[in-house]
Protein backbone atom coordinates (compact mmCIF):
# COMPACT_ATOMS: atom_id res chain seq x y z
CA UNK A 1 0.00 0.00 0.00
CA UNK A 2 1.48 3.30 -1.07
CA UNK A 3 0.91 6.63 0.60
CA UNK A 4 0.79 9.95 -1.20
CA UNK A 5 3.22 12.72 -0.37
CA UNK A 6 0.46 14.71 1.30
CA UNK A 7 -0.47 11.80 3.56
CA UNK A 8 3.15 11.30 4.60
CA UNK A 9 3.61 15.00 5.35
CA UNK A 10 0.41 15.02 7.39
CA UNK A 11 1.48 11.92 9.35
CA UNK A 12 4.90 13.38 10.14
CA UNK A 13 3.48 16.74 11.19
CA UNK A 14 0.82 15.03 13.30
CA UNK A 15 3.38 12.86 15.11
CA UNK A 16 5.70 15.81 15.75
CA UNK A 17 2.81 17.96 16.99
CA UNK A 18 1.41 15.20 19.18
CA UNK A 19 4.76 14.40 20.80
CA UNK A 20 5.51 18.10 21.37
CA UNK A 21 2.10 18.59 23.01
CA UNK A 22 2.60 15.56 25.28
CA UNK A 23 6.05 16.79 26.38
CA UNK A 24 4.77 20.30 27.13
CA UNK A 25 1.77 19.01 29.09
CA UNK A 26 3.91 16.53 31.03
CA UNK A 27 6.35 19.25 32.05
CA UNK A 28 3.44 21.45 33.11
CA UNK A 29 1.93 18.71 35.33
CA UNK A 30 5.19 17.24 36.69
CA UNK A 31 4.85 18.79 40.17
CA UNK A 32 1.22 17.73 40.45
CA UNK A 33 2.12 14.15 39.49
CA UNK A 34 4.93 14.05 42.04
CA UNK A 35 2.47 15.04 44.77
CA UNK A 36 -0.45 12.79 43.78
CA UNK A 37 1.49 9.67 42.79
CA UNK A 38 4.22 9.58 45.42
CA UNK A 39 3.52 5.97 46.48
CA UNK A 40 3.29 4.44 43.01
CA UNK A 41 6.83 3.05 43.17
CA UNK A 42 5.87 0.87 46.12
CA UNK A 43 2.79 -0.43 44.34
CA UNK A 44 4.89 -1.31 41.29
CA UNK A 45 7.54 -2.97 43.47
CA UNK A 46 4.88 -5.02 45.29
CA UNK A 47 3.28 -6.07 42.00
CA UNK A 48 6.63 -7.23 40.58
CA UNK A 49 7.40 -9.19 43.76
CA UNK A 50 3.96 -10.82 43.56
CA UNK A 51 4.50 -11.87 39.91
CA UNK A 52 7.95 -13.30 40.75
CA UNK A 53 6.39 -15.17 43.68
CA UNK A 54 3.76 -16.70 41.36
CA UNK A 55 6.44 -17.83 38.91
CA UNK A 56 8.44 -19.39 41.75
CA UNK A 57 5.39 -21.28 42.99
CA UNK A 58 4.71 -22.49 39.44
CA UNK A 59 8.32 -23.59 39.02
CA UNK A 60 8.50 -25.49 42.33
CA UNK A 61 5.12 -27.17 41.94
CA UNK A 62 5.93 -28.27 38.39
CA UNK A 63 9.06 -30.17 39.52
Amino acid sequence: MSFTTGQLVFAILFIVGFVATMVILYKKDRNLHAKNYSGVKWVLFSFIIFIVFLFLIKHFLKN
